[in-house]
């Protein structure tokens, strides 16, 4: 039997005699206790060779300890704030930190002691990962990551990803200060959001879509009605008029599903100045089109390769209602509504390098009346490539000119704005 085998098998017998004690779990010296006799009993087996004595037995209790108070082999890691994700796929254990560099777990662990780990984190939620809800997210660690889980038979093994987000302070500003975009896109995305703005955020996972989204809502004015609703929740940005919205999942009975489409049709009665959809897959971009048409203002993200396929991908989602109208009617309603879509990307540097990864915003396109089938889209800023200056391409479309300039205090307009900080 190996060290890990051995370790494994005391942990597994130390929680189960804790099942007929639920008392003790609260109690560190009775845990301890526990432990030590589970530990002794074992060393004196191996010393009437029925096995291989543990070369620590100190480490191992300790060890044993922190598996059942904490979180394991994963106490550490899931303390680090220079964590950004955590993968967890059978016994390996991965994370990815604030550079981009993908490392492994040195300390060894098994499926079975990573799946303690999962369900402890999910104690705090109302979400479970059984037989009957075998995959499952979750909002986890105090709200500061959102937690991503499978089990068989709908994955192979165990497979879970936790990412932990910090979009609660974020600012366009501090956008510019990372580099993710000029100032000059900066002060037309801030002139944007003063007015009721339809604004989609696309990009591919993990490119910064959730914090370019913070970063938009920090711009708002404080008097705007703002309803934001996620699926798992992700934002914090603190909101002077209104709230966020959070899915819930069926209960054991399969009843009491609160989906996405429902929080949009429900915060439409809310008088919302401005709806706050997280991420947009499905029906709920049909109920987005009534928010349109009732003079809301929205924003929301979308997975994509890049602004043209965010709108066909939006129209895509609205189709997904089943609701009994066509893809020509779908996209009219977008292109005279939607004015932006800005593209965020993520550019993967050398591995070992010390930035591996750099998210920028690629590209901001306005979106016109379409003039045949297709969505007709003009470009506001643009990079020729990945790591290259975001330019200015001169261009504003006129509709959505109109409408800041008259926000913008008296002798200002939007165009004078850009240009003044194009020349600096």
């Amino acid at each position: 039997m190996s060290a890990t085998d051995a370790y494994d098998m005391l942990r597994r017998d130390v929680l189960s005699r804790l099942e007929v004690r639920p008392d003790a779990t609260d109690d560190a010296g009775a845990v301890r206790d526990e432990v030590q006799l589970v530990v002794d009993a074992y060393q004196r087996r191996c010393a009437f060779g029925e096995g291989v004595p543990l070369s620590d037995p100190r480490a191992t209790i300790q060890r044993i300890i922190r598996s059942v108070f904490d979180f394991g082999p994963m106490t550490e890691l899931l303390a680090r704030a220079d964590v950004e994700e955590i993968f967890i796929e059978g016994s390996r254990v991965s994370y990815l930190d604030d550079c981009g560099r993908l490392r492994g777990l040195s300390e060894p662990t098994s499926e079975d002691e990573n799946r303690q780990v999962i369900e402890r984190l999910l104690a705090t939620s109302e979400r479970h990962l059984d037989a009957k809800h075998p995959l499952v997210q979750a909002r986890v660690l105090n709200g500061t990551a959102r937690l991503t889980a499978a089990i068989p038979p709908i994955g192979d093994r165990l497979s879970a990803t936790m990412r932990r987000y910090t979009v609660k302070h974020v600012t366009l500003a501090s956008l510019v200060e990372r580099g993710v975009l000029d100032e000059t896109a900066a002060t037309f995305l801030w002139a944007v959001m003063q007015t009721r703005s339809r604004v989609a955020i696309s990009g591919e996972p993990g490119a910064g879509k959730t914090t370019m989204l913070a970063a938009l809502m920090s711009a708002m004015p404080a008097g705007q009605c703002v309803r934001a609703c996620e699926e798992i929740r992700e934002l914090s940005i603190p909101l002077v008029h209104g709230s966020y919205y959070e899915t819930r999942p069926a209960g054991v009975d399969g009843t009491g599903e609160i989906t996405l489409r429902d929080l949009v049709k429900f915060i439409l009665a809310m008088r919302p100045d401005r709806i706050v959809v997280g991420e947009v897959r499905g029906a709920e971009a049909f109920e987005l089109t009534r928010a349109i048409n009732a003079g809301c203002g929205f924003m929301c993200t979308v997975h994509a390769n890049g602004a043209r396929e965010a709108l066909s991908a939006l129209v895509n989602a609205a189709l997904m209602a089943g609701e009994n109208v066509t893809e020509s009617v779908v996209k009219r309603v977008y292109s005279q509504s939607l004015d932006l879509v800005v593209h965020v990307d993520r550019h993967d540097g050398a591995a070992g390098s010390a930035d591996a990864t750099h998210r920028e915003v690629r590209e901001i396109t306005g979106v016109s009346h379409a003039l045949g089938e297709d969505f007709t889209c003009e470009p506001i800023f643009v990079r020729s490539g990945p790591l290259r200056p975001l330019t200015w391409t001169g261009s504003i479309p006129e509709r959505l000119e109109e409408r800041v300039d008259r926000v913008l205090p008296s002798g200002q307009s939007l165009r004078r704005l850009l240009e003044k900080r194009a020349v600096a």
